[in-house]
């Protein structure tokens, strides 16, 4: 009777709930430019080319003229159906940073919102959110290399009314919809996206990449 007594008190009853996954969408409008700086193509395979051809790269070797205008193609994200996106991490990673102002623990929101994509793409298979309204134009400013040496920067840059809907699909048991959509709104206020923003690890930003929920 003892062992019996002992047997039922050391058995435990463990119980996991399902995931709550929500999705929900939003539609975003910019407040100010939006700026794109994809990893082109054409520089990859120019770094892949030095690597390959290892020491003997650099001797003898011409410095070949910029082609502004080709950076300036190869800095946009385009899917494989035609259209410009931005990337979809951009958006979880500004959500997952925005949780710091709020005070939620940002390893809880790296496993508890998420940003769905609507195509990918063509060249990378990047994850990306379509941009609904608006048209890229040609942008250039200076900045300073890692070695100190001024350089010109071709970028594709969106003005301010660009529109996307961004899907975010986030854990209910953490989330609530309000929650969700106030975390946005900050992310669109006071981390922003792309190049320039005000979360940017180079700096304190440009302005750019803010927008307000619609």
């Amino acid at each position: 009777m003892a062992k019996k007594a002992e047997k039922k008190k050391d058995e435990k009853t463990l119980t996991i709930s399902a995931p709550k996954l929500i999705r929900m969408p939003f539609k975003i409008r910019g407040i100010s430019p939006y700026v794109q700086n994809k990893f082109s193509q054409k520089v990859l395979e120019q770094m892949r080319a030095a690597q390959e051809a290892g020491s003997t790269a650099k001797k003898g070797k011409k410095k070949d003229p910029k082609d502004f205008q080709a950076l300036y193609e190869g800095s946009m994200h385009i899917s494989t159906e035609g259209w410009y996106g931005i990337p979809a991490p951009a958006f979880r990673n500004a959500l997952v940073s925005a949780c710091r102002l709020v005070g939620f623990k940002m390893t809880l929101g790296k496993m508890s919102v998420f940003t769905e994509a609507d195509g990918f793409d063509r060249d990378d298979g990047t994850p990306l959110v379509k941009i609904t309204k608006g048209k890229p134009h040609y942008h250039e400013y200076p900045v300073k290399n890692a070695s100190g040496v001024a350089d010109i920067r071709p970028r594709a840059m969106w003005e301010p009314g660009w529109e996307a809907t961004v899907t975010v699909r986030f854990d209910g048991d953490q989330f609530t919809e309000e929650d969700v959509a106030n975390l946005l709104m900050r992310v669109g206020l006071q981390v922003g996206i792309g190049e320039g923003r005000h979360d940017s690890r180079m700096g304190t930003g440009m302005g750019w990449g803010e927008f307000e929920l619609i």
